[in-house]
């Protein structure tokens, strides 16, 4: 499903799916969505029209999906245990194959301007990562319990991993820990502010989304609304509000609080200095021609 980040908005649905969906994402410029699904497909869709673009068969569900950072590949992982690099400009090549992961792939992500590839495993504690070159692991993250959550932040500098009731920051750079804080709960995932990285939500097994100090690890907002787990959180790009997803079967939007002057200076130098979304929520929803919104809440063609 599709939905304006600002207002919460119904924008469309992507159907072609026949089982649950495991992992979504839109690719830098929110262009193109992809997702992988149980029914053993990834799929990328047109993200202004919630066309299939291409489907690319798995022998097994397939749990986590992310773009590259030029947008030209598609990473996937699941449960076959193997990391598959798919060419999005020649969808119909041979597939890239990584070496086979020790468990059951959770989450993927992209590093180093797509010359590192992350990920963790369902069954095993750790975050491993590869070598796109030689499709190697490099380095492992040791944690103790399964890593349900792995971000790497916007400016490329840390990497913020969830396991069990532990969240940890590591340098992206060197791969050693940064910061490791005990969370009140078992949190499923967390995110980094990605703006001035001062703070830090997690969300997990108490259905409350926390807020904290990146610095100090105190906790300074707890936001409670949620009827069941929280399974992830994430900040939005510029970092002015965080959405978090439930099994009660909503999705929140909370709002950061409001910028000073100071601060807005400095949020429109940063967001110069980042340079990666090129289009803005409203040229996105302008561009939007094969969604409608019926009455009924389903989508249908624009005549």
């Amino acid at each position: 499903m599709l939905r304006n980040g600002e207002t919460g908005d119904w924008i469309g649905t992507f159907e072609g799916h026949k089982g649950a969906v495991w992992s979504v994402c839109l690719d830098t410029n929110a262009l193109r969505a992809a997702s992988g699904s149980a029914d053993f497909t990834a799929k990328v869709w047109n993200a202004l029209t919630g066309d299939i673009l291409h489907s690319f068969e798995h022998k097994h569900i397939v749990r986590a999906c992310a773009f590259s950072e030029d947008t030209r590949l598609l990473l996937t992982g699941g449960i076959e245990k193997v990391l598959r690099i798919y060419d999005l400009n020649h969808p119909e090549a041979p597939l890239r194959e990584v070496d086979k992961s020790p468990g059951s792939v959770r989450t993927v992500s992209w590093m180093h301007s797509d010359q590192t590839l992350l990920s963790s495993c369902t069954d095993m504690g750790g975050v491993r990562l590869w070598d796109v070159r030689s499709g190697k692991i490099v380095q492992t993250l040791e944690t103790k319990s399964p890593v349900t959550s792995a971000e790497v932040s916007q400016d490329g500098r840390y990497i913020t991993t969830a396991d069990g009731a532990t969240v940890k920051f590591w340098d992206a750079d060197h791969f050693g820990l940064v910061k490791s804080y005990n969370m009140p709960c078992t949190v499923e995932s967390a995110s980094l502010e990605p703006k001035y990285g001062n703070k830090f939500i997690a969300g997990g097994e108490d259905m409350w989304v926390r807020v904290f100090d990146f610095h100090t690890g105190d906790e300074t907002a707890c936001n409670k609304g949620h009827h069941g787990p929280v399974h992830c959180v994430r900040f939005s790009p510029g970092g002015e509000s965080y959405a978090s997803g439930s099994e009660d079967g909503t999705i929140r939007i909370w709002q950061t609080g409001p910028l000073t002057d100071h601060e807005e200076t400095k949020s429109h130098a940063a967001n110069g200095s980042v340079g990666k979304v090129k289009v803005s929520v409203e040229e996105v929803s302008w561009k939007i021609g094969g969604f409608h919104i019926a009455e009924e809440g389903k989508t249908k063609e624009k005549e």
